[in-house]
């Protein structure tokens, strides 16, 4: 759940990138990480493991939406994608406020894009939290590669349920909607906060999480 800092005057929101291994995670948090000045970003912090590894950084966006005078924050974080780390996975899905799932879109990737999803559905119902009560999106990853899975059947296999979410096609090592994939989930987040808190209160300011993202196509 989202974090209210009456200090700081600032509202914290938790992001979680999930998916398998190798699929994209961690480049979309440090491409996002390198695009972002640093006045507005605290330190990156890596928590590495044998074979894998837990980033978070958390970042006011340049022009921050401001709610009954509170400025927005949020913190990312990476889920390892072994799944000998499962416990890991756990421990930062605590207080998760919304996820981003990557998917690796290589045809030979499929199986473990469902297990991911599959096993991040279960880890969040330990939590006594669904798919249905937490905003989240789709990020198909890798789509610059020449093996990919058609995105009408990565549609179909990840994101059939009754209410389909947003999906953007990436390339994350080039920055292709990584930060298009980043602003869906935060005016989601943004969203619904407003909505539980204060159904009246309008943003007073649109968010800009950096204004040199580069644009690309957006998949629904």
């Amino acid at each position: 759940m989202s974090i209210i800092n009456y200090a700081e005057k600032e509202i914290q929101f938790k992001v979680v990138y999930y998916g398998p291994a190798l699929c994209g995670k961690t480049t979309n948090l440090e491409y996002i990480y390198s695009q972002i000045v640093p006045d507005n970003k605290g330190d990156m912090v890596s928590l590495a493991t044998a074979a894998d590894r837990t980033l978070f950084f958390d970042f006011l966006p340049l022009n921050a939406t401001v709610i009954k005078g509170f400025k927005t924050k949020f913190q990312l974080y990476t889920v390892p994608g072994q799944v000998i780390y499962n416990t890991t996975r756990q421990l930062v899905l605590r207080s998760v406020d919304g996820v981003v799932f990557v998917a690796d879109s290589q045809w030979e990737k499929m199986e473990e894009n469902v297990e991911s999803f599959r096993n991040l559905e279960e880890n969040l119902a330990k939590q006594k939290l669904s798919m249905e009560s937490i905003p989240y999106i789709f990020q198909y990853n890798k789509r610059d590669l020449p093996n990919v899975t058609p995105l009408n059947l990565l549609e179909y296999t990840l994101n059939n349920r009754k209410v389909r979410v947003q999906s953007f096609e990436a390339v994350a090592s080039t920055g292709q909607n990584v930060f298009a994939t980043l602003n869906a989930i935060s005016m989601l987040l943004l969203q619904k906060f407003t909505q539980e808190n204060d159904p009246s209160q309008k943003r007073s300011r649109s968010t800009v999480l950096v204004s040199s993202a580069p644009a690309g196509k957006t998949a629904s």
